[in-house]
């Protein structure tokens, strides 16, 4: 018999697939515009994901590997908890690094910004809240759940 999928395994999952499939996105013609203006790091990179998100090839790696890792530790209860947790701390800092205009290696606009810290609120939230479903405190490991 299978161990059953906890409520944060779930929406790791679903993070992490989403992710992966914006990194794939960013690759695709037509579904990013200006695909041609591409480049690899940068603020010089004129494409835009869905003719809204600034995007370059750095960040397209960034969101696959972002989304393989997500789909990877969600096996667990505790790793999907970790993605959701440090993943979007690694959001939140990307959001800073564009509001202070530090992160001249990634392209940032607004609409990026907002799709940052969105990623970032939502993704440490949900980990931090379903870990409080289940009555125990995010250090806690796989082995104090009962289901």
């Amino acid at each position: 018999m299978s161990p059953q999928t906890t409520p944060v395994q779930t929406l790791a999952l679903f993070i992490g697939a989403t992710l992966l499939l914006i990194g794939i996105f960013g690759f695709i013609p037509g579904v990013t515009s200006h695909y041609g203006d591409m480049a690899f790091a940068g603020r010089g990179s004129g494409a835009q994901l869905l003719g809204i998100f600034r995007t370059s090839v750095l960040e397209n790696l960034i969101y696959l590997l972002s989304g393989i890792v997500g789909l990877v530790i969600a096996r667990t209860h505790t790793g999907a908890r970790r993605f959701l947790v440090v993943g979007g701390a690694v959001f939140l800092a990307l959001w800073l690094l564009g509001v202070v205009n530090g992160g001249g290696w990634i392209p940032v606009n607004g609409a990026d910004d907002w799709l940052h810290f969105a990623l970032g609120i939502g993704m440490v939230g949900l980990g931090l809240a379903t870990a409080r479903a289940f009555g125990q405190a995010p250090h806690q490991n796989d082995a104090a759940i009962t289901t």
